[in-house]
């Protein structure tokens, strides 16, 4: 377990939520190029989500990490992405924060906060700026270096500049803000973009208007980039988790590691023994996120 007290990269408890009305979210679709129309039955996207979900977990569990399942709630098409609106650190802390979408702030469920008052004890709440049509959609809008305290941020219009400045001051990281496009508008959340590792990171490069993220991430880690048809596959959206015995591994869906080329799975393969892919299409094509989306880490 890491020491709740030092910045580590990554921790081995994860939370998951198993959907109870997963589908196309249609409140989202505006600023989430990745998603697609619903079809004419969505039971069937639900099921098809649950089983994913719940074969990722498993998958999870048989590799070591401590996974905690949650429900969802009917009305909240998105809350299987349940990293969106909370994030936790170092020294009990958790952080809520302010969503886009009106049917995604009802996944802030009081009974969840509750629970989780019980480990995180210091509690900052951003999600007042909602009233200011500010929003900064936590771990979705900053892409944390916990070592370095470097928070990495794409601007969208559900992350907001000053928002990240003020997270920044708060939790004492540096902020490092950058300008994305793909498909014609930003990149909507930061960790479709990238991903930081212990000591490896991933960014879609081809879709930053300029390097200095780039630059920057290079200074503290060995960097693979992607191109955009691979961030389209949701390599992008990819975590580092601990499994047993202490090994890092890393997590990436089963399309975004098939998008790979041979070059860069030896990269990953020099720093990783494990890479866990789950097989999620469904949630992927739907709910236009994929694996890092739908883990909430718990340090």
């Amino acid at each position: 377990m890491p020491n709740k007290n030092q910045p580590v990269q990554s921790t081995n408890h994860i939370m998951v939520m198993e959907p109870k009305g997963f589908y196309s979210n249609p409140e989202t679709m505006a600023t989430n190029s990745y998603q697609h129309t619903n079809p004419d039955d969505v039971s069937d996207v639900q099921s098809k989500a649950v089983a994913e979900l719940r074969a990722f977990r498993d998958l999870l569990v048989e590799n070591g990490v401590v996974v905690t399942t949650t429900l969802g709630q009917v009305g909240c098409p998105d809350d299987i992405f349940c990293n969106n609106w909370i994030s936790t650190h170092e020294n009990n802390r958790m952080v809520l924060y302010p969503m886009l979408a009106d049917n995604r702030r009802t996944e802030r469920r009081p009974d969840l906060i509750k629970i989780l008052r019980h480990m995180y004890t210091d509690i900052q709440d951003f999600t007042a700026h909602e009233q200011n049509n500010k929003f900064l959609e936590a771990t979705g809008a900053l892409c944390m270096d916990r070592i370095n305290r470097i928070a990495y941020h794409a601007r969208s219009q559900r992350s907001h500049d000053d928002l990240a400045q003020m997270w920044c001051k708060m939790n004492d990281y540096k902020l490092i803000s950058f300008d994305t496009e793909h498909q014609g508008k930003p990149v909507y959340h930061t960790d479709v973009v990238m991903w930081i590792g212990t000591n490896v990171a991933g960014i879609s490069s081809e879709c930053l208007k300029n390097d200095d993220a780039l630059k920057h991430l290079k200074h503290n880690r060995e960097v693979i980039e992607f191109t955009n048809e691979q961030m389209r596959n949701f390599c992008g959206n990819s975590l580092e988790v601990i499994g047993e015995g202490g090994e890092r591994m890393l997590v990436m869906s089963a399309a975004g590691y098939n998008s790979l080329r041979d070059d860069q799975k030896e990269v990953l393969a020099h720093h990783y023994k494990t890479i866990l892919n789950p097989e999620i299409p469904t949630i992927e094509y739907y709910g236009g996120g994929s694996a890092r989306c739908m883990l909430l880490e718990l340090f």
